[in-house]
């Protein structure tokens, strides 16, 4: 991949204009789309599978006047009047024929209606008028809203002076998300920080940019999709926040090895080319790590959250290629204008071999890595206590800010009538069979009113045809109220009881049993989803750094960020810590959702900052080991792996500490005046974003890897073999620069090899595993190659290496000019493959590898042709006689045969080569056969025959 990317890079620097002109016209041609076709956002929540769900589903086709969104008018009087008084009837009667007449108002409910009760206060100064919509609150028009809207105001204008009316209820229930001044600061800040980063103005604006294209077309996108499903408003806002964050991180990553690398003197273009195929790998890893967790919010199973979590996924994908395409691009733009100013006074952090100091907090650290690991764990857990008390529920009217008209009604319900007449239960079931439906309404009331929990029966009564029936229950406690929870399940687990007794199959449904319903759905997929993360961590870890220990510090580490994450929202939004420096309206429970996307964001950027980090660390463990030149004692081990530990840290420390700012800026703009379902996930994912890089990847990790020494970098042979490899670094770029004037500039050599071998260690120190060394050879374009050998396996090995199916582990090998192994993909399409051993088709495998339009070809076992038929034998000499000017590189045990059939088909002079195979009591292991899948043999020839 790093090679990809690094060609990549490279056109992008070339095609400045053309890359830049492609992404605008994209968006404006998305920003256009979602112009014409967007749909709005929808706020209704709705959780397949559930009671809540089904019972409003039944209440749609058999009780409509009660299935619909509400809204309720309350009106307080005057202090010293009283509701009843003629001045106040006559502006609510006036109201109630009003809100009547409206479009898509099935039912409006007098509060002074004999028939009805719980619509005046006890206290006689206060009334609510109900209306009953039809269908959900995004089913509402716009016009009936403002009409609805009006008739308050009017109400409001003809009450008498010092009365109070409000507008609020489901229907108001919800706030639409909005970008504010605030979030723009963060913006600024993140300008402020890569300023000072780069000590260059202009090359400041080159993430900032890239971030806003980014996050423009995938906001675009977002609202296009209305068309095709519905997404709640807070998506889009998410997205912006997590685009925003990442996109300018990941650009930021390119542009510091981009300008560190022209800094020591590499040409501009090289260098572009070079950061996008290294750090661009990285880039991709920490977006892939995002990506998978954001989708994994779908372990919910819930809709509408399954539609949040592809959405923010899309931005941070866009951000990823917006990142490595337009960065690169911009650099072309600034060609070697990249340096920045220079340092007033030079930096003295420097050794006499011209190698960096080591970084003072980094030598702090290691110096007494255990109290740091045993402070910085006590300090995170203290930091978690608080999560203990987090609840969760979804956000109501109660939640918005004071100025609101919705939270003002809220408020004065919960004052005047309780605060359960903010969220009433409805009990619903089918009551067809009974022969008097009023009665057994009436009996039902009685005995839900016996429940805890339960301030009054509101209404019990049967639909119009008498089959339906239902219950509007008051509770005592508020809607996000955990009493309120527990009062609906004690409601449900009464089900039983009442279907024996009266024979009415009761379901517990209305918003708020939804809200309830959707927050117990969260609960119960948190653990396996944090089981998900945690071991995608894990493998994900394992394949990068081929370690144990990394990877299981590294997802302590998350748990410990994560902890502290849920401990600040909680601490802020429960005991009301800071509450009002962060503008919380109200204390109490938090977004449903919150703990599951800050579980699944915080994984992917921990592990951007892991990446960065510890990547470089061990890249100076494995060159400070090479560098020796021998094998190092127990104690120069130790000694090189606290040096990698802080040299890595030293050169990273700068790139990682800019990057968490970044985004600490970023999510912490979206706290002080976001939207009530923004906040506590952008105060979560700010905290976690400073907890996880200062003290956990920065301060943890140097101490756990100082105790853990060497060992930090043990890993289990068979999980070596088995998991693939990933190059993070970009070592494959590193290595095709380094061997590209090898074995001249544009070679024109078809295959070329020196020392190659396959298995084991580089080196092959471990014989076992060895499937042949030592291979040295060059073929010129259209010449034979004959490889022989005492091990079939071994001359085998040797094609499928040239094909690009097998990975050399030793040694360098070119083909058409492309390097093996970090050119595969390249090579696999040119090089056609021909495996005859045990073949009932010679002719045909061979037809397949030449007309394919292969340059080079390779045959395996073509002596195996001595024991075909005469009528086969002769149809794979037709086949070879037709090969051309093809390379043809043939294995066989009997290499005189092998020449005189190539003489035969008119190919003479081939060359003869021996190939080294295994020692004699060794056994193939299972690293070799681990590239099976790689192998792209026909189906006559599995890559199970090749070493049988």
């Amino acid at each position: 991949m790093s090679t990809l990317l690094y060609a990549l890079g490279r056109w992008s620097y070339r095609r400045p204009w053309k890359v830049l002109v492609t992404w605008v016209l994209l968006l404006v041609l998305a920003g256009g789309g979602a112009a014409l076709f967007s749909q709005g956002t929808d706020n209704s929540f709705s959780i397949p599978g559930t009671e809540a769900q089904e019972g409003l589903e039944e209440l749609n086709r058999t009780f409509p006047q009660v299935s619909g969104t509400s809204a309720q008018l309350v009106v307080v009087a005057a202090d010293g009047d009283q509701i009843d008084d003629e001045a106040y009837r006559t502006a609510i009667d006036d109201a109630v024929a009003e809100f009547t007449d409206l479009d898509d108002v099935i039912a409006v409910t007098d509060p002074y209606d004999d028939t009805i009760s719980g619509l005046l206060s006890d206290d006689g100064t206060a009334a609510i008028i109900r209306m009953q919509f039809e269908g959900q609150a995004t089913e509402i028009s716009d016009e009936t809203v403002s009409s609805a809207e009006a008739i308050a105001d009017d109400l409001a204008e003809a009450l008498p002076a010092g009365s109070q009316a409000a507008l609020g209820g489901d229907l108001f229930s919800t706030a639409v998300p909005a970008l504010t001044i605030i979030e723009a600061i963060g913006v600024l800040i993140a300008l402020f920080v890569l300023m000072i980063t780069f000590r260059s103005i202009a090359v400041a604006w080159f993430p900032l940019i890239s971030a806003i294209i980014g996050v423009g077309l995938a906001v675009a996108l977002i609202f296009v999709a209305t068309v095709f499903t519905t997404i709640s408003s807070t998506t889009p806002l998410l997205a912006v926040m997590l685009g925003l964050a990442v996109g300018i991180d990941y650009s930021l990553f390119i542009v510091a090895r981009h300008q560190d690398q022209v800094r020591a003197g590499m040409e501009p273009e090289e260098s572009a080319a070079r950061a996008t195929g290294t750090a661009g790998s990285a880039v991709v890893f920490a977006g892939v790590t995002v990506l998978i967790a954001l989708i994994g919010l779908s372990f919910a199973g819930i809709p509408f959250l399954t539609t949040m979590g592809i959405a923010a996924a899309v931005a941070v994908a866009i951000a990823v290629v917006v990142a490595l395409t337009l960065t690169p691009a911009f650099l072309g733009f600034a060609k070697g204008r990249v340096v920045g100013w220079k340092r007033r006074r030079a930096p003295k952090a420097v050794k006499a071999d011209g190698a960096k100091r080591p970084n003072r907090w980094v030598m702090l650290v290691t110096r007494r890595p255990l109290v740091t690991t045993i402070a910085v764990v006590a300090l995170l857990g203290a930091a978690a206590i608080p999560a203990a008390s987090l609840t969760l529920a979804l956000p109501n009217a109660g939640m918005q800010s004071e100025e609101s008209e919705a939270r003002q009604a809220y408020d004065l319900v919960a004052e005047k009538f309780g605060p359960g007449a903010n969220g009433p239960l409805i009990m619903t079931g089918t009551i067809v069979t009974s022969t008097d439906p009023l009665g057994l309404m009436d009996d039902l009331a009685a005995e839900i009113e016996q429940v805890p929990g339960v301030a009054e029966v509101a209404l019990a009564t049967p639909n119009e045809t008498a089959d339906t029936g239902i219950i509007q229950i008051v509770p005592e406690t508020a809607p996000d109220d955990p009493a309120t929870a527990d009062l609906v399940r004690e409601l449900r687990a009464q089900h039983d009881r009442l279907l024996d007794e009266y024979g009415v199959d009761l379901k517990v449904t209305g918003f708020t049993a939804v809200a309830i319903d959707i927050s117990d759905r969260l609960g119960e997929a948190l653990l396996p989803f944090g089981i998900f993360v945690v071991g995608l961590s894990l493998i994900l870890l394992m394949i990068v750094f081929r370690s144990i220990w990394v990877p299981l510090k590294a997802a302590a580490g998350y748990l410990l960020s994560v902890a502290a994450g849920f401990g600040a929202v909680a601490a802020v939004f429960e005991w009301g810590w800071f509450a009002d420096l962060l503008h919380v309206s109200r204390t109490g429970p938090v977004i449903s959702f919150m703990p599951i996307i800050l579980m699944g964001v915080l994984f992917g950027l921990a592990m951007d900052y892991e990446v960065f980090l510890v990547s470089r660390m061990r890249e100076d463990f494995v060159h400070a080991r090479r560098r020796l030149g021998r094998t190092p004692s127990r104690d120069e081990l130790r000694a090189i792996a606290v040096g990698a530990v802080r040299s890595g840290f030293t050169a990273s420390a700068r790139v990682v500490t800019a990057a968490a700012v970044i985004m600490f800026a970023v999510f912490a703009a979206f706290v002080p005046e976001g939207d009530t379902s923004i906040k506590p996930i952008a105060l979560g994912l700010a905290v976690g974003i400073a907890v996880d890089a200062f003290l956990v990847r920065m301060t943890l990790v140097p101490a756990v890897m100082t105790l853990l020494g060497e060992r930090a970098w043990w890993f289990p042979r068979f999980l070596d073999r088995m998991l693939p490899h990933f190059d993070i670094e970009g070592e494959a770029v590193e290595r095709e620069i380094a061997l590209e004037d090898w074995p001249e500039r544009d070679t024109t050599a078809a295959v070329v090899a020196d020392g190659v071998g396959v298995g084991g260690d580089a080196g092959g120190e471990r014989g076992d595993d060895v499937v042949f060394t030592g291979a040295s050879f060059r073929v010129e374009p259209g010449a034979t190659l004959i490889v022989t050998s005492d091990d079939a396996r071994a001359a085998r090995g040797l094609l499928l290496t040239i094909a690009g199916r097998l990975a050399p582990t030793d040694g360098r090998i070119k083909v058409e000019g492309h390097l093996l192994p970090e050119r595969a993909a390249w090579v696999r399409p040119r090089v056609g493959v021909a495996l005859l051993h045990n073949n009932d088709d010679p002719a045909g495998e061979l037809r397949e590898a030449f007309d394919g339009g292969s340059r080079v070809v390779v045959v395996d076992a073509l002596d195996s042709i001595e024991t075909q038929s005469l009528a086969a034998r002769d149809q794979t000499m037709a086949v070879l006689r037709q090969s051309g000017e093809v390379t043809l590189i043939v294995s066989a045990s009997d290499a005189a045969f092998a020449e005189r059939a190539l003489a035969e088909a008119g190919r003479t002079g081939a060359t003869v080569l021996s190939v080294s195979g295994p020692p004699a009591a060794s056994v193939l292991s299972r690293s070799s056969r681990s590239s099976r899948s790689d192998v792209a043999a026909s189906s006559t020839s599995p890559f199970d025959e090749v070493f049988s």
